[in-house]
């Protein structure tokens, strides 16, 4: 299995642990990786002689960040209530007289930065700044330079879809600072170095390569989109940037996978064609906005695909179209494959979240959609898209999701996907937790032998096959044959179970 790991290191104390270009005031001080100061410093053709030069420049500009934080816990209860060493126990046990009563201790949290200008602005990731947990609060966040000057910096404005921050602090100038480049023009294979704070150990630098472009790590969201590379990344380099051998700043490090939270040689950047944009927003005081048309997706992974006789990862499909959200106003609805954005094709790399996330609210976005098997198109106006937490409370109250080698019943199955129905009354509804306007046929026995045996289970309700409602077993049976009509070994059930959203699972016809 692997994990993905934000990258701040942490320590509680008395206890446990359309890019724009930025606008910079005028000043007589340049970018330490001004266009044209960096020739001399960057390697010959081939292979690199040193890195020395390259990060003699740059490391000024490079920053660790830290803040204090007071966390609340709950003290121990007392073991030794109501006795005679009931006092006692308050000497070993901490602070506050009562039995149980929370207590209040000091947390920190390490990660790194940059200053992008010469009156001090410093940019990081809005984890390396955040609360550690709910129970947390953030008294100050200091930044320290690399000549161990400490100051205390301001919140300027964070935005946590792409888990950036940027902060300010007034120190004398004019400050060493760096500029972002374009990270479009990276090539898989290019020499990138990194330098940060792992481990609270300021000022290290680590080198490699671009291992990959345009990654989805799978953390959702619509700014799922990082350079992946090999240079060592660690705890601590949070928010540290990663350069290119002219300089410049590409990416900014904010993950790792690794089952130990240490280094595999698998680290990803938030890349600076994503980053600036939002940085200058930040700058100008205004909330990020991004697009949103209401939809729950899935991937056209191969099961869903070969039901639908389409490619797979040729699109994604929409599981469900918000009622009166911009999509369900647009025309769109459940069991539509999405292949284009205004033009732009939706694929594992480049999703449909993306894509309209970075359609301004307001606009229209034009889909192009395979519907029923055939291609049409339908046009959707934007809104803003909710913050990350409104959206996942819309996704429903349940956790119970869907997945291979779900338990089912050893009884036999009344049609040859392997699933027994009975129409879905208000009391079965009731009874297996969905809500009262689905409509559907719930499944009372699943055949343990088939393809629906790993996949579903009795209470599920199966609301379509192949986009045809579904009230009854008939409706099934119509469904496979239909299906087994057209040459594919498979149907594309809609199903519900509990509170969770719909979801499409493909599955095999015995």
């Amino acid at each position: 299995m692997r994990y993905a790991y934000a990258l701040t290191g942490a320590l509680l104390l008395g206890g446990t642990a359309a890019s724009l270009a930025l606008q910079h005031p005028a000043s007589a001080q340049s970018a330490q990786n001004e266009p044209g100061t960096m020739q001399a410093s960057a390697p010959r053709a081939g292979a690199p002689m040193s890195f020395a030069d390259l990060v003699a420049k740059l490391q000024p500009a490079v920053v660790n960040i830290s803040t204090d934080q007071k966390v609340t816990v709950a003290q121990p209860a007392n073991p030794f209530a109501g006795t005679p060493f009931a006092e006692l126990f308050g000497q070993f046990g901490g602070r506050g007289g009562q039995n149980g009563a929370p207590i209040t201790r000091e947390a920190q949290s390490l990660g790194s930065g940059f200053i992008i200008s010469p009156d001090g602005y410093v940019v990081t990731n809005n984890h390396v700044v955040a609360p550690g947990n709910r129970q947390a609060t953030v008294e100050a966040i200091r930044v320290t330079l690399p000549d161990r000057k400490e100051y205390v910096a301001k919140l300027v404005g964070r935005d946590t879809a792409s888990d950036l921050a940027l902060l300010k602090i007034d120190a004398p100038g004019p400050l060493p600072y760096v500029r972002f480049g374009d990270s479009a023009r990276a090539r898989v294979g290019d020499w990138v170095v990194a330098i940060g704070n792992p481990f609270g150990l300021g000022g290290t630098v680590t080198a490699g390569i671009v291992s990959a472009v345009h990654r989805v790590t799978g953390q959702g969201g619509a700014n799922d989109r990082f350079i992946q590379t090999d240079a060592s990344i660690n705890q601590g380099n949070s928010g540290g940037p990663m350069f290119n051998l002219n300089g410049e700043v590409i990416g900014i490090n904010s993950q790792i996978f690794s089952q130990s939270g240490g280094n595999i040689g698998i680290g990803f950047a938030i890349p600076a064609e994503d980053a600036k944009p939002i940085i200058d927003t930040l700058m100008k005081g205004k909330p990020v906005q991004r697009g949103y048309i209401g939809v729950q997706i899935q991937p056209l992974n191969d099961d869903i695909a070969a039901a639908l006789g389409l490619p797979k990862n040729s699109g994604e499909i929409i599981a469900r179209a918000e009622p009166g959200g911009p999509a369900a106003k647009g025309g769109l609805r459940a069991g539509d494959v999405v292949t284009r954005v205004n033009g732009e094709q939706v694929t594992p790399e480049t999703t449909l979240s993306y894509l309209v996330a970075n359609v301004a609210p307001g606009q229209q976005a034009k889909l192009d959609v395979i519907r029923d098997g055939k291609p049409t198109t339908v046009t959707v106006t934007t809104t803003v898209r909710p913050a990350e937490e409104q959206l996942a409370q819309q996704l429903g109250g349940g956790d119970d999701s869907f997945g291979e080698d779900s338990e089912g019943p050893a009884v036999p199955a009344s049609n040859s996907i392997g699933v027994t129905v009975q129409p879905l009354t208000p009391t079965i509804a009731r009874q297996v937790g969905v809500d009262s306007t689905v409509q559907g046929a719930v499944i009372s026995a699943v055949d343990p032998a088939s393809d629906a045996g790993r996949k579903l289970r009795r209470g599920d309700v199966i609301v379509s096959i192949n986009s045809t409602p579904v009230r009854t077993a008939a409706d099934i049976t119509r469904g496979v044959q239909a299906a087994k009509s057209a040459n594919r070994p498979q149907v594309l059930l809609s199903v519900v179970r509990g509170r969770n959203p719909p979801a499409f699972i493909a599955v095999k016809i015995k």
